[in-house]
């Protein structure tokens, strides 16, 4: 299991996509696999680094497990507990303007991902995305 630690700033952002690039090349995860997981995770770490500490800075944590046919990547943050799944689909029928503000971006993981879960455990948010390949 592979693990990064961050700054929660957007700034920060490459730094987590790249470490996700490449640890997932290394373990030998097909490129099309790699390109929305990249996407996925750039939602979730925006979204943290933008929301989770108000304010202040606080800062992330990113593990990678893999097993033979899935990769596991959960974020770990101190921020205001938040569970992004308790956010309502939008309705993509509507046109853009009508729809409510917000939950575009978990929508979007959540269809990347074959699997997203959320805890608050120990003083943190955990968010868990799972992909099968």
């Amino acid at each position: 299991m592979d693990r990064l630690s961050v700054e929660a700033k957007v700034e920060n952002l490459y730094q987590i996509t790249d470490y996700v690039e490449e640890t997932l090349e290394s373990l030998g995860v097909p490129m099309e696999h790699i390109t929305s997981i990249c996407i996925a995770i750039e939602e979730v770490y925006v979204n943290i680094a933008s929301y989770a500490y108000m304010d202040e800075t606080g800062k992330v944590d990113l593990e990678i497990d893999t097993k033979d046919s899935f990769i596991k990547i959960v974020f770990f943050d101190e921020g205001t507990p938040y569970n992004p799944l308790e956010k309502e689909d939008p309705d993509l029928d509507l046109p853009p303007e009508e729809r409510q503000q917000g939950g575009l971006g978990i929508f979007m993981v959540k269809n990347i991902m074959d699997d997203v879960q959320y805890e608050y455990k120990d003083n943190k948010n955990v968010l868990t995305l799972i992909k099968h390949f």
